[in-house]
């Protein structure tokens, strides 16, 4: 996937931060993480994916890109949330021209916005001509929301490229990572600040995606509202960093009330896959994002989803690293990075 020309920069714009990873294949297998970096965004600046203050986010990435020497001004961004619709849909047999003639009324059956105020693009999964259809994932997303993250990208001077759609970038991530077995049918679940990402894949194919609206902010507002701490008291909670055993009690009793909300989510969004496709059981669930630094998240979901549950390793066909970052710094934020890694991936052309 990486022995394309033009490769491109990975720009993850999350609620809490931004995150960039530039990847670079290696001639005998595997790939060189050439630059790796995340920079802080103020609280509010990015809200359910849509980025409300653009001055403070522009000078982000810039501050990351000129910090960790990026020379490559190319970017690959993505999206997600409610501005998103991603269909999985059956379409009657047709050639490329007439799909692409078509598509605009296929769209509206399933899009729940105004054709005119949103970009549709789609890709076809398999043709089937004895039953005379094709199955097509069909995308949208709405323009204001495109325009408004390439326009924070050309702001910071870079070159947006590929926008694509956060579920698909941790898709890549795992293809590039896992090379998973065709029959092997896994969740991959990323927990950011304020969004979860699930989704559904058979070896490299999609089934299915959907966005939670609910994060690992929450813990941060359950954390400031129980026990009325401060904003930065209430993410060292989150943490884990407790200063005495009683705030530590008080602090575990709200963070497995969190869990079980997250966990009560993802049960009603399996749910909500086997009515669609009863024929999947799902064997493993990768967990990515910032979730995946919530202590006992795992446990908690394995306990409660009965699934084998693993950390998501962004990094685990890297075999080059930047000067100065060690394994056990790449191990750190391996979590975090997965939907930057997976957008670090593409290429123009594609």
């Amino acid at each position: 996937m990486l022995k394309r020309k033009k490769s491109l920069v990975g720009l993850d714009i999350g609620s809490a931060a931004v995150k960039v990873a530039e990847l670079r294949p290696l001639s005998g297998g595997g790939c060189e993480l050439a630059n790796l970096g995340m920079a802080p965004l103020p609280p509010g600046a990015v809200v359910d994916g849509a980025i409300i203050a653009k001055v403070p986010v522009a000078d982000a990435i810039t501050r990351l890109f000129r910090d960790k020497r990026i020379r490559n001004r190319r970017i690959a961004t993505s999206l997600s949330g409610h501005c998103v619709i991603v269909k999985k849909i059956t379409v009657p047999l047709q050639t490329p021209r007439e799909l692409d003639e078509s598509i605009q009324w296929e769209a509206a059956q399933y899009i729940p916005f105004e054709i005119a105020d949103v970009h549709i693009d789609y890709h076809v999964l398999r043709t089937n001509p004895s039953g005379g259809s094709m199955d097509i994932i069909l995308v949208a997303a709405k323009k204001e929301r495109i325009t408004d993250q390439t326009g924070v990208i050309s702001m910071a001077g870079k070159v947006p490229v590929v926008v694509d759609v956060d579920a698909f970038a941790l898709q890549n991530a795992y293809k590039l990572n896992y090379a998973p077995d065709p029959d092997l049918v896994v969740a991959l679940v990323d927990i950011g600040a304020s969004t979860m990402i699930f989704s559904v894949v058979r070896g490299s194919e999609f089934l299915f995606t959907r966005d939670i609206t609910i994060g690992t902010g929450h813990y941060c507002d359950f954390f400031q509202k129980e026990m009325r701490v401060s904003r930065e008291d209430a993410e060292r909670l989150t943490h884990g960093d407790f200063r005495s055993a009683e705030e530590g009690q008080q602090a575990e009793r709200i963070m497995t009330t969190v869990s079980e909300i997250l966990a009560l989510e993802i049960h009603k969004t399996l749910d909500y896959f086997k009515t669609l496709s009863s024929t999947f059981e799902i064997h493993k669930m990768y967990l990515s994002g910032g979730g995946g630094h919530i202590p006992g998240l795992t446990d908690h979901f394995h306990r409660k989803l009965q699934l084998p549950i693993e950390l998501f390793d962004s990094f685990r066909v890297v075999k080059k690293l930047p000067s100065g970052l060690s394994r056990d710094e790449l191990r750190a934020v391996a979590p975090d990075m997965a939907v930057a890694v997976g957008l670090a991936v593409r290429t123009t052309g594609e």
